[in-house]
This record gives structure tokens, sequence and C-alpha cells, in this order.
């Protein structure tokens, strides 16, 4: 059968994605990169915020009106928060976060799925490069046990299960063995990882670095307050990327306490001072959420001088919308619209500021790149630290190789660096080409 996979939401669903793309193809099947050319279109959905609620149900409506003949499977948290809504979509199959581990074992069964055999041969990266991939997201836990008032993620994920450690490495391990050069760790709360084991994360990533030789571990969003003592140590070893993506959420500590948050102003200022002091080159980024209930102008001022302040290399920004279910959605003060709209132009034009900053701190180094890929004549990829560079190069294959580059200058939209062609370019080891 012909599968198109199809994500909504946070790098824990692209690392599902992936998982089931290997699934698929190891089964028989092949993956399409287009909706309309599938047999099955699965969708792994999203219900973080009440726009990615909207998305969602937009989503499994364009992929029945693009290719009515496709059976439609919906995974994910939309799936599981809202099953009967879903359900009456017209969606074939629905299967939630619980049994999504077997969704490649289910589908098959429950829409009688015929595979090719032929196709399980081929080789085992087709499938990772297949859905346009350089970096391989791996999912190493699931769930949370903090409750935060604005998410309802808590609640669609469950309670926190972590991966054993030999079973990442092995997965880390077949990754590489198909040409996979970087790895991204992943899950709802990555922090608290082995709390059900008794294994902290930093142990996992010893394991990793010390058992694999993938040649770049990263982090996915990690809680600030999770961060054992000695974990800026890790760095020390140059195949763990000196790059943190640490979610502040707001810079006023009212604003945090009704967030339920579990970190102060000034102990987040304080942990990002340390890691610059110990991790020269690492980079920095956030997660703030504007117009959370009750944020007075005073608040909003607050936390907007106090983000001006830690002068981060990119800062995503969400304006709060109700999300029925979480405790913030019956709290008073829900901030106006227009006002919303307002602090969120405030906040992406610093946010601009501040990554064109960090672009301009790096200018003139030079720094490995993994180039991911190629359009327009245009090489893109990033540094260790996550700087999203491109390069004229000549016609030659780039993706999926680490190259060293000189970072020339800035793009004139200042959302990435121009790059120096790569040169000498050496041959392309055969283990590591893409097969796209």
């Amino acid at each position: 059968m012909r599968i198109h996979l199809q994500t909504l939401g946070c790098r824990l669903n692209e690392a599902e994605l992936e998982s089931w793309a290997r699934e698929f193809q190891a089964g028989g099947h092949r993956l399409v990169d287009e909706a309309v050319d599938a047999d099955v279109v699965v969708l792994n959905s999203c219900a973080v915020t009440a726009e990615a609620v909207r998305k969602s149900r937009q989503t499994i409506r364009r992929a029945q009106r693009h290719n009515p003949r496709a059976r439609l499977v919906l995974s994910g948290c939309y799936a599981t928060l809202h099953r009967d809504e879903a359900a009456a979509l017209g969606v074939d199959l629905v299967i939630g976060n619980a049994d999504k581990s077997r969704l490649v074992e289910i589908a098959g069964r429950e829409l009688d799925l015929v595979a090719m055999p032929e196709f399980s041969t081929e080789p085992g990266e087709a499938a990772l490069f297949a859905l346009g991939r350089q970096r391989a997201f791996v999912k190493v836990q699931d769930g949370c046990r903090y409750r935060c008032t604005f998410c309802i993620v808590t609640v669609a994920r469950g309670e926190e299960r972590s991966r054993p450690p030999a079973e990442i490495v092995r997965e880390i391990r077949r990754l590489q063995e198909e040409g996979v050069q970087e790895v991204v760790l992943t899950g709802v709360h990555l922090g608290g990882y082995g709390s059900d084991l008794g294994i902290p994360l930093d142990a996992l990533i010893r394991s990793i670095l010390q058992e694999t030789d993938i040649p770049r571990l990263r982090l996915g969003s990690l809680e600030p307050w999770d961060l054992p003592q000695g974990f800026f140590e890790l760095f020390d070893n140059p195949r763990f990327m000196p790059h943190l993506h640490l979610p502040l959420q707001s810079g006023s500590d009212a604003v945090l306490k009704r967030m339920a948050r579990r970190c102060k102003s000034a102990e987040f200022a304080h942990l990002v001072a340390d890691a610059r002091r110990q991790v020269p080159d690492i980079n920095i980024t956030t997660d703030i959420i504007v117009g959370f209930p009750g944020e007075t102008e005073r608040e909003w001022e607050e936390s907007l001088r106090f983000i001006e302040t830690l002068a981060f290399g990119d800062i995503h920004i969400f304006t709060y919308s109700l999300r029925e279910g979480t405790k913030a959605a019956a709290m008073d003060g829900q901030v106006a619209a227009e006002v919303k709209k307002e602090r969120s132009r405030a906040l992406h034009a610093l946010a601009r500021a501040e990554k064109r900053a960090t672009f301009d701190r790096f200018t003139g180094r030079e720094m490995p790149v993994l180039w991911e890929n190629r359009r327009d004549g245009v090489d893109r990829g990033y540094t260790p630290n996550y700087l999203r560079v491109a390069a004229q190069a000549p016609e030659t294959e780039l993706a999926n190789r680490i190259l060293q580059a000189r970072l020339a200058k800035v793009d004139v939209s200042g959302e990435f660096l121009w790059c120096e062609p790569p040169s000498p370019l050496p041959a392309v080891p055969a283990d590591t080409r893409s097969r796209r």
C-alpha cells in the first residue's frame, strides 16, 4: 500500500512519525510524498492549543478533499481528547495515544492493508529520507508529572513512561547504520526521563555518547528546573551539540506563579548565565506565552524587559488562547484579543533583534555544518549550536554531510546566515549519501 504520513505539533510527534515510517516500510509498504498519491493517509494530530485543534480538523478535511478514496488514520492528542468528534469527521480509524506505539500493527489489521514484500528490502535509510528528514528524532519518554495551568498535553499523554537506555542505544546505532548523522532526543517532559526507572537524563546522554558513534546528539525542549548539577560538563564532548531550548513562558514571576511554573525569573537568568560561562558558544532559545490570563500591563512590561536582558538566539512566541480542560481557561482576567495582538507584535520585534544579534556574534566564524537539503540551487543546514545557514554551492551533493563552512553574512530576512561554499569538497562516503 502507498502510505502518506503527516504530523502537526511537537518534535515528539515527529519522532513517532519517523518510527511509523520505518515500520510501514519494513512491513512492505511504500511511502509517498503527497496525500493525493496515497492509499492510506496517517495524521499525527495536535491539541496543545485551540488553534492546534482547529488545524487538526482542517488537515483532516483537506486530506479528505484532496484524496477522497484514501483511508484516513488519525492519532495524536486531538484523536485522544476529541475521539468522537474526530470519528464524526469521517476518519476511518482513530488510534489514541495509549495505542499509538502499535499504530502500524492496528492499522494493518483493522484496514486489512495489503503489503508488497519487495518494498521491505529497500535500504533502511529510505524511510527517513523519504520524509525529507536528515535529523532523526528519537522518542525517549512520554507523559508528564507536572500540571502547568495552560497545558492540556499532560491529560492527552498521561503519566511519565521512559524507554530503557539499552533500547534507545540500539535505535541510535541502527539509525547511524542507515546513514543518519544527527539524533535529537525528544519527550513530553524530556527532563523527566528515567523518573520511573531511577535513571536521570544526563546518565542516558552519557550512555549514548559512550556506546554509539553518532556524530551529533541534540536535545529537544528541556524544562529549566530539570538540569542537574554538573549538566554543562556534558558539552565537553564535541558530539553533544551546544544548544538548549529552555521554555521560560513569561518574564514576570507573578505570571509564572499563575502558570504553576517551577522556575522563577532570577533562577532562569542564573541558569542562562551559568550555561554561557561554561559553554561559550551555546545558543539558548525559548518559548514565551503572550497574554496569559490576568497579565497586567505592568507584568507585561516587566516580562518584556526581562526577556530583553537574556539575548535569546530565537523565541517561539505563542499568543494565549483559551483551552478547555485547563485551569487557565477558568481564570479571571482573560486578556483582550487586541491587547494580545499588540504585545505579540512587540515581542516579535524584540525576538528578531535578538536573533540578529546572535547571528552577528558568529559572523566570520568557521563552523561545521550538517547540510540537510538543497532547494532552488541553495543548500541549507545547521551549525552545532543550531544556527540556520545557507550556501550557494556548486552542483554537488551536500545533503547529510558535515563540512566546515565560514559564516559570511546575515541574510536580509534576518532568518539565517549565508556561508561561503564548503571547499574543497571531499568525496561522499557511500554510507552517508542521501537516497532521496
